[in-house]
């Protein structure tokens, strides 16, 4: 398909979220016009689980999000959900010692406060939930709401239903630059052509950065590289999404040096997937075995079973990662015409869908369903001032 020459709204980015602001755009009432440097869902929703969590989030703006995206996907796109295999399996994490228990459960206690739905589990208890968790935990905790989707399908479908509003999808069509007149942005120049737009969102992933600084912009995107292990076909041994504690305090933690923390779960078609690790190691692409052999190890130790399954493959991606571990969404009064969506780091499935509605509700001149200044581009200027911050070294 030729590229537009011009569009009430480009794109940059066909992955979960860039899929989500392009449908929710094109369903009210904007032309809207997608674009990608590669294949759609091509980047981080092709290397992930697909995981629409609110157990993993501490009490605030990002729990909000999930929230706010979590009705979505359970109510306007309630009627879609077979075709990304929208999955209410639940979310139960585990602690293998009493003072780790007491951590989670506090923090259960302030997700409740925010209303969350969490019920608390004696150790004698998981084994209802699983019976083939490893015995001997001190207990744990059941997130009914968590849920999963297969992440290329969701893109693809949001991607499909955009184009029959009007929208259209150009893969393979790297940005080269944005279209400027003074600090404005007015469009954007791309290997096919250029486009004129009365808005670009940049929903390009850990390109976020990069398309940001084309408009002069600081958005300190990283990638986190994490890697999946998928096992062979096995009977129905894993309910649902299993991990241990540590991993929420890996989710939040800024370090970056290796952390691994055991995180398990069955799929329909029997296999069962084994994560997770973070490490910032740029794009860094090659595979290190003892990081996978660290997972598997921890996988076992969770569910013992797992020491006699084949690992039939295993494969890795990078998450764009913000140093306040909060995505970055909104206009960008520094450039604009210019709004991000990016930066969601491992939330980017759960939260694409609050996200792309958020950006439609305002690119509309819609009031958003929730106050969208936690999340704001410019809040990064604050944080470079501070050379021992993270964003100042990135």
């Amino acid at each position: 398909m030729l590229l537009p020459r011009s569009a009430d709204v480009v794109v940059i980015g066909a992955g979960a979220v860039g899929a989500a602001c392009a449908y929710f755009a094109a369903c009210a009432g904007l032309s809207v016009a997608v674009v990608d440097r590669g294949a759609i869902a091509g980047g981080t929703s092709s290397a992930c689980e697909g995981n629409i969590l609110v157990s993993d989030k501490e009490a605030g703006p990002e729990l909000e999000l999930a929230q706010y995206s979590q009705a979505l996907w359970r109510g306007e796109l309630a009627e879609h959900g077979h075709l990304w295999e929208f999955e209410s399996k639940g979310g139960l994490v585990v602690s293998a010692k009493p003072s780790t228990q007491a951590n989670l459960e506090r923090l259960a206690g302030r997700q409740r406060d925010a209303g969350i739905d969490v019920v608390l589990v004696d150790g004698p208890e998981l084994a209802s939930h699983e019976p083939h968790l490893a015995s001997g935990m001190a207990g744990g905790a059941w997130y009914p709401q968590d849920a999963q989707v297969q992440p290329v399908l969701a893109a693809a479908h949001l991607l499909r239903l955009a184009r029959g509003l009007g929208a259209t999808v150009h893969p393979d069509t790297r940005v080269t630059g944005l279209g400027r007149r003074g600090d404005a942005v007015t469009g954007a120049t791309t290997t096919r052509g250029a486009i004129s737009a009365g808005a670009v969102v940049n929903a390009a992933g850990t390109w976020g950065g990069a398309v940001a600084e084309l408009a002069g912009a600081n958005v300190p995107v990283l990638p986190r590289k994490g890697y999946v292990m998928v096992t062979e076909p096995l009977p129905d041994m894993v309910r649902h999404k299993v991990y241990a504690a540590e991993y929420v305090d890996n989710v939040a933690s800024s370090d970056a040096g290796l952390q691994t923390s055991p995180v398990v779960e069955g799929t329909r078609g029997g296999t069962i997937l084994i994560g997770s690790s973070r490490e910032r190691v740029g794009f860094d692409k090659s595979v290190n075995p003892r990081v996978l052999a660290d997972m598997a190890g921890k996988a076992i130790a969770l569910f013992p079973f797992l020491a006699g399954a084949k690992a039939l493959r295993s494969y890795s991606g990078f998450r764009p990662y913000c140093p306040d571990h909060l995505p970055v969404i909104g206009p960008d009064p520094r450039a604009p015409g210019l709004w991000h969506a990016c930066g969601h780091e491992g939330a980017g499935i759960g939260l694409s869908v609050g996200t792309g509605a958020l950006i439609a509700a305002s690119l509309a001149s819609v009031t958003p369903a929730m106050d969208m200044a936690p999340f704001a581009p410019e809040r990064f200027d604050q944080l470079s001032l501070d050379p021992g911050t993270e964003a100042a070294s990135a």
